[in-house]
């Protein structure tokens, strides 16, 4: 048997194709930036036609440096960023308008419309989600209202719906010819317009948003032979497809209710398994699909979404220019012994879990003549912690289960003041596997089991290997003391956009 499996990880900022073995090891790797798109304030695009030439370059690539050949390959998996809608023409296969992306704040107006009726909460017993502009039932609403001709070629089936993993696939496959439209249940649950019981497309909520039925694709699971490959990937069966935070909740094995991950990326996004059985918070957490493989039931899980963490580094390089590499900001952050006093709330795009306060914006709070650029930096990264505590707490509370350690990933657990300083915010130790592209690892993990290269759960669990462990190290006055002026700069950022429904 081919002792290989490949993942497509398409990100919000990149694209990555990484070739994994039998063991879990990367083999090789490419990856590619695509442009990030800011026609308006609070707006955010990405072209999905560089995206898709992203996916074959990396995957291409990776092939080339890994020394084999696509049929190699016993399977390929599918992980991306969730939410970002995008509509393109069945015939052609050329998107009618950019993607629309996770953090576009363009609908806030149409979700402060729908909550006057039943509240911020109405969906959350059929969907889980919180109305919010995150999701995808509201941006593609826009999509059928704004691009000419949209809504008539979506209710003809001639426009096509789908999430970034439904795009990468529909190509993957074939594209115009004969392409495969289908979505898993984890990218599927995030749309807002899934019932998360039924796991099918819900009538009533395609109504209440106006989506004709014939543009959506198939829902499929998480874990199963879909298709085969074309192109660059021709003949390798495409069988795993999961939204990025559930590939890395599988990347990290957490099987067993109770289990949690952090994932420190362009946002964190914090996931507990909860079981066979969706759990609605009260706390404002998501209730979302983790993953469903092959005809066994789907697993559900509570997720706090952070929308900027590892976005506020880079909006310290690009926008500011304090530093030129990402890396410059753990550099200055360990010059000094704590962040001076200073505070940064990186609410750009109001703020998300557990506070879900559209009309909240960033800030930099505490500043004093003696704060200097290594203390905002160190600011930075703490806000990433700080976050993570908040959401934290809110499913301790929904849950009633005490964190006995998390798990991260992600490109931010390299920072070792990070995840340092986070340890102490939890009062948990913070755990870093020795293979840290969870994400990627994940999708290969459901491409895997679904062509017996592992079979089972038992055995990815078998393979999983700590790196690093932090242990908390803080007192308890001083860490009170941090979270309080945390919690005074929240207090200071909400507000800021007087009618955020207009």
């Amino acid at each position: 048997m081919k002792k290989y499996v490949g993942a497509v990880d398409q990100g919000t900022t990149s694209t990555r194709f990484i070739i994994f073995d039998d063991s879990g090891s990367i083999v090789s790797q490419a990856q590619k930036e695509h442009r990030q798109i800011f026609p308006q304030p609070g707006w955010v695009e990405h072209d999905a036609a560089e995206i898709w030439r992203n996916v074959r370059e990396t995957a291409a690539e990776a092939l080339i440096r890994a020394d084999i050949r696509a049929r190699d390959l016993a399977a390929v998996g599918i992980t991306n960023q969730r939410e970002t809608t995008l509509l393109w023409d069945r015939r052609t296969g050329v998107p009618l308008h950019n993607a629309i992306v996770w953090q576009d704040t363009r609908v806030d107006g149409a979700v402060a419309a729908l909550a006057r009726d039943g509240g911020q909460g109405r969906l959350r017993a059929q969907t889980g989600l919180p109305l919010a502009s995150y999701f995808s039932a509201l941006k593609l609403q826009w999509l059928l209202a704004h691009v000419p001709g949209a809504r008539a070629k979506a209710e003809a089936g001639d426009a096509l719906f789908g999430t970034m993993d439904s795009w990468v696939a529909w190509n993957l496959t074939g594209g115009p010819d004969g392409g495969l439209h289908i979505t898993d249940v984890t990218n599927a649950s995030r749309t807002q317009l899934l019932n998360i019981h039924t796991l099918e497309w819900s009538p009533v909520l395609l109504e209440l948003f106006g989506i004709p039925a014939a543009c959506l694709p198939a829902v499929v699971a998480s874990s199963a032979v879909l298709g085969e490959g074309r192109l660059e990937l021709e003949g390798v069966p495409l069988a795993g497809m999961l939204g990025d935070q559930q590939a890395a909740l599988v990347g990290q094995v957490c099987f067993d209710a109770g289990e949690a991950k952090n994932t420190y990326g362009t946002g964190n996004f914090l996931l507990m398994n909860t079981g066979a059985s969706p759990h609605v918070s009260q706390a404002g957490l998501i209730t979302t699909v983790a993953y469903k493989f092959g005809d066994a039931p789907a697993a559900y899980a509570l997720e706090g979404s952070i929308a900027i963490t590892g976005a506020l580094v880079q909006w310290l390089r690009d926008n500011l220019g304090l530093v030129s590499s990402a890396g410059e900001v753990d550099t200055l952050a360990e010059t000094v012994a704590d962040n001076g006093g200073v505070y940064i709330v990186p609410a750009f795009s109001g703020l998300y879990a557990p506070y879900w306060r559209a009309d909240a914006r960033g800030i930099i709070a505490g500043l004093t003549r003696y704060a200097n650029k290594a203390h905002i930096c160190r600011a930075a990264l703490e806000a990433a912690a700080y976050q993570t505590y908040d959401v934290v707490a809110a499913m301790e509370k929904d849950s009633g289960v005490k964190l006995t350690a998390l798990r991260v990933d992600g490109g931010m657990v390299c920072s070792a003041p990070l995840m340092q300083f986070q340890a102490d915010m939890l009062g948990t130790e913070v755990v870093r596997p020795l293979v840290t592209e969870t994400t990627a690892l994940g999708a290969a993990y459901a491409a895997g089991l679904a062509v017996g290269l592992w079979p089972d759960m038992a055995a990815l669990r078998a393979q999983w290997q700590v790196d690093r462990r932090w242990q908390p190290g803080m007192g308890e006055a001083a860490r009170a003391a941090h979270l309080r002026g945390w919690q005074a700069a929240v207090s200071r950022s909400l507000g800021w956009v007087e009618n955020p429904d207009v």
